[in-house]
C-alpha cells in the first residue's frame, strides 16, 4: 500500500470508531458547510435491518465477526440484534462520531462499520452509545460536548490495555470525498504524542487520528492501514 498517499487520505477522509475526518482547513472557508444540521433521523437509520447486521460484520474477518455482538440503530438508540459469544461488538458508526468541527459530522449518509475487540467493548464503545444518546435527545453540539465531559468524569470506564478495533469493511461511506477510504485497524491509547508511535513520519505505517483530537474523550487513537478488505480481497493500493 501506498503510505503515504494513505497519510494524505487519512488527514482528508473521514473516520468513525470510528473514524477519519473530512478536510476542515481551507476548504470549509470557501464554501459553506454542507450539513450545518442534524438531518431528519429517518435519514440516518437502515431501513433493513439484516443488511445493517451484514454491514455492521463487514467491519471484521469472519474470525472475529460471525460471533461477536452485533448493535444496531434504532430511534432511541443502539440496541443489541445479535447477541455475541466472543466478547467483539460490531456496530455501524454515524457521522456525530467524528471530530465536532468536521464539516460532515451531520452528514446522514455517512455509515462507519466498526468491530471493537473486547477491552474497547467494553471501554471505548460506551462512547459510541454515550453520544448517539446525546444526539437523538435533540442537543446541540456544545451540548453533547458538556454531556460527554459529564461521562467521562462520572461513567466511562478506564482503558483498558490492549483496547482497537477493526475497520475493514468495503461497504462503509465515511465522507463524500473518499468514499470507504482503506481497510484499517485503529489501536487506543490514554493521550499520548503521535511520534510515540512514530505516526505520520516519513515511511511509517502508522497514522495518527484525528477522531479524539481536541475532542473531551481522553484517548489518542493510531491507524494502520491494511492490504485486504474483511472478505480477504484486496483493497486497492492508491485509494481514490
Amino acid at each position: 500500500m501506498n503510505i503515504e498517499k494513505s497519510r494524505t487520505i487519512a488527514i482528508r477522509t473521514f473516520v468513525l470508531g470510528f473514524v477519519l475526518s473530512t478536510p476542515w482547513q481551507g476548504h470549509t472557508q470557501e464554501v459553506k458547510a454542507p450539513y450545518p444540521n442534524m438531518a431528519p433521523l429517518a435519514q440516518y437509520l437502515v431501513a433493513d435491518q439484516n443488511a445493517e447486521i451484514a454491514m455492521a460484520r463487514s467491519a471484521a474477518p469472519q474470525a472475529m465477526s460471525r460471533d461477536a455482538e452485533v448493535l444496531i440503530l434504532g430511534r432511541s438508540g443502539y440496541v443489541t440484534a445479535v447477541k455475541g459469544k466472543n466478547g467483539f461488538v460490531c456496530v455501524v458508526e454515524r457521522s456525530w462520531m467524528s471530530p465536532f468541527d468536521a464539516p460532515e459530522f451531520w452528514n446522514p449518509k455517512l455509515r462507519g462499520p466498526i468491530c471493537f475487540n473486547p477491552p474497547a467493548a467494553r471501554t471505548i464503545l460506551p462512547i459510541t452509545i454515550k453520544r448517539t444518546e446525546l444526539v437523538l435527545a435533540g442537543l446541540s453540539k456544545a451540548q453533547i460536548v458538556d454531556g460527554i465531559k459529564v461521562f467521562v468524569k462520572k461513567d466511562l470506564p478506564a482503558l483498558e490495555p490492549g483496547a482497537m478495533c477493526y475497520m475493514m469493511s468495503a461497504q462503509g461511506y465515511l465522507a463524500d470525498e473518499g468514499g470507504h477510504w482503506v481497510p484499517h485497524l485503529m489501536f487506543y491509547v490514554p493521550q499520548t504524542d503521535g511520534s510515540a508511535w512514530g505516526a505520520d513520519l516519513p515511511g511509517s505505517p502508522v497514522l495518527l487520528s484525528p477522531q479524539f483530537q481536541g475532542a473531551p474523550e481522553p484517548f489518542t487513537v493510531f491507524m494502520i492501514p491494511v492490504p485486504t478488505w474483511s472478505d480477504g480481497t484486496a483493497a486497492p493500493t492508491d485509494a481514490h
